[in-house]
C-alpha cells in the first residue's frame, strides 16, 4: 500500500520560496511516475506537476517557470520547489503516484502578507 506524507508548506509572503517534500513508502519513486497537485479552499483539486520515470518533467500552465518537480531516489522522496509565491498559490499541496488511488494528509501553502 502506498503512503504519502507531505512536508515543507507555511506561511509565506509574495515573492517568497517554499521547498515541499514528500516521503513516499510502498513504491520507488525511481520506478513510478509522481505528481503534485493542489486543492484551493472552495476548488476542485488541480494537477500541479508531474515527473515520470524517464523523460521530462511537466508542469501546469499556470506555473510559469516558477515550479521543479524533482525526486530523491534514494530518500524516496518527490520535492516541489516553489519560488515567486503568489496570492493564488494559496493551496493545501498534496503528491501522488501513478497507479495509486492513495492520498497524503497534504501540506498547507499560505501566501499573505
Amino acid at each position: 500500500q502506498v503512503q504519502l506524507v507531505e512536508s515543507g508548506g507555511g506561511l509565506v509572503r509574495p515573492g517568497g520560496s517554499l521547498r515541499l517534500s514528500c516521503a513516499v513508502s510502498g513504491v520507488s519513486v525511481s520506478r513510478t511516475a509522481m505528481a503534485w497537485y493542489r486543492q484551493a479552499p472552495g476548488n476542485e483539486r488541480e494537477w500541479v506537476a508531474t515527473i515520470p520515470r524517464a523523460a521530462l518533467s511537466t508542469y501546469a500552465g499556470f506555473v510559469k517557470g516558477r515550479f521543479t518537480i524533482s525526486r530523491d531516489d534514494d530518500k524516496n522522496t518527490v520535492n516541489l520547489q516553489i519560488n515567486n509565491l503568489q496570492f493564488e498559490d494559496t493551496a493545501v499541496y498534496y503528491c501522488k503516484a501513478f497507479g495509486s488511488n492513495s492520498w497524503g494528509q497534504g501540506t498547507q501553502v499560505t501566501v499573505s502578507t
